[in-house]
């Protein structure tokens, strides 16, 4: 289960957010959750192959790819595909990754645990930091 203390306190210590498969399209939740972000003062980069610029930011194809230290991955793809996602957040040393709402795996949160990466599962982050941060 997710913890509101440590929600909160990556929410008001993350600076920087990497948001694995964030769609260009507006109308799609991820954009959504990641354009709010943005709007609250943190720092977004989107990652998504195809295309080259989502909300404005240059879009990267993996986390990888990103030239800047990341916080936060929050992850918007499917549950199969979070394993490989949890090791490149390893890889690049993020200090968490946050699997949106629908969206958990157990075994890839152990694996970013004993790598020393603070985990969530199944929350959006728009909906934690309204009820936490704007709501506190």
């Amino acid at each position: 289960m997710n913890d509101d203390q440590m929600m909160k306190d990556i929410l008001m210590t993350a600076r920087t957010i990497a948001s694995v498969g964030v769609s260009s399209n507006a109308e799609k939740d991820s954009n959504e959750v990641a354009a709010y972000l943005k709007d609250h003062g943190y720092r977004v980069i989107p990652v998504n192959p195809t295309t080259a610029e989502i909300l404005g930011e240059r879009s990267y194809p993996d986390l990888p790819s990103v030239p800047e230290t990341v916080d936060v991955v929050q992850v918007f793809r499917k549950p199969e595909d979070v394993p490989s996602v949890v090791e490149d957040a390893i890889r690049i040393a993020a200090k968490v990754v946050w699997m949106q709402e629908g969206i958990w795996h157990e075994e890839a949160a152990a694996r970013a645990r004993s790598a020393g990466l603070r985990v969530v599962m199944d929350a959006c982050m728009k909906k934690a930091h309204l009820r936490l941060i704007e709501e506190a």
